[in-house]
């Protein structure tokens, strides 16, 4: 197949003048050499494209493609991991991963939240806080944990994103909102175990991949996997495969989630345990990382012996399977 190639490179923002912090989500040029290579390997004819104003540029001229590896975030706005796939969808070109919904869905955490808690799938109460008067409606038993309400990478969480006293919950709330420009999430802080699911597929095709627990080492930040923890991940954590009991429950959860929001082709659910040791879904990650060694799912996916060549392989089947079937 002729394959398009979008994605936001990680240099040019930064080139741009963009923070450190504010290119997290985006990928670095051996993320995007390693993907075109997989798939060359395929057997694919591989054009790299871009960002969304490149293929704005590329469409205009006249370009298609038989298929869209879209690895795409967008900079700014809760649709914006939507962007590229609503433009591919004007002009009838199919790609891989979330479609417009979904990838403005699964920005939103507090809509995800609503639409699992409609699902029947565990996922913890919550409260969203835009301005400082929306404090007065946070009921919720402490501790708590604030996060930007559209953000991914684990960008605006720190060791004080848990909170224990009012004044905390103020003071941490309110940075957020100032500093990522967004509401935030206020939530229940889960003090268990926590999980990430693989998953490939779409619809009752999905499987899961495998299951990673994240463990953070004693020097890491305490009580989440915060920004700095997952920019630093080799040195500062530890991620095995789950214990086969805690994968049994983790995936089962993962893949009601996966089907019930209608993500495709690959991607990651991060779960975690309360008190209790009961399951709760955080996130739904439908455009996951891809650098072969240091992003989430293609380190599942080498733990349970799949080659990065084969995901990326995995991830073409499923797209081309459903356009094929649409």
């Amino acid at each position: 197949m002729r394959i398009g190639f979008t994605y936001d490179l990680r240099d040019d923002y930064l080139a741009m003048g963009f923070g450190e912090e504010e290119t997290a989500e985006f990928d670095r040029v051996s993320t995007i050499d390693a993907i075109e290579g997989a798939l060359r390997e395929l057997g694919h004819e591989v054009e790299r494209v871009g960002h969304v104003k490149a293929l704005v540029g590329r469409l205009a001229q006249g370009a298609r493609w038989d298929l869209v590896f879209n690895i795409a975030e967008g900079v700014r706005g809760v649709g914006r991991e939507a962007q590229v796939p609503a433009l591919l969808e004007a002009y009838d070109l199919p790609y891989t991963f979330a479609d417009p919904l979904v990838a403005s869905l699964t920005l939103h955490k507090a809509m995800t939240k609503r639409v699992l808690r409609d699902l029947g799938v565990a996922t913890t109460d919550f409260r969203v806080v835009e301005r400082e008067a929306d404090l007065d409606a946070v009921d919720l038993p402490f501790p708590l944990f604030v996060k930007p309400l559209a953000e991914g990478t684990a960008k605006g969480i720190t060791s004080t994103s848990r909170v224990t006293t009012r004044d905390e919950l103020a003071r941490e709330a309110m940075r957020q909102v100032r500093e990522f420009r967004q509401p935030v999430l206020v939530e229940p802080y889960l003090s268990g175990r926590e999980f990430t699911v693989g998953i490939t597929g779409t619809g009752d095709a999905a499987r899961a991949l495998g299951t990673m627990e994240i463990v953070m080492k004693a020097n890491a930040e305490p009580h989440a996997y915060t920004y700095v923890n997952k920019e630093n991940s080799e040195e500062l954590g530890e991620f095995p495969l789950a214990p086969p009991e805690w994968a049994a429950l983790a995936e089962e959860l993962a893949l009601r989630a996966w089907r019930g929001l209608g993500c495709r082709d690959a991607g990651r659910v991060d779960v975690r345990a309360d008190d209790h040791g009961v399951l709760h879904v955080m996130e739904l990650n439908p455009l996951a990382g891809l650098h072969p060694t240091h992003s989430d799912l293609p380190m599942i996916a080498t733990a349970k012996g799949v080659s990065f060549v084969e995901l990326i392989g995995r991830i073409v089947a499923s797209a081309a399977e459903r356009c094929a079937e649409a």
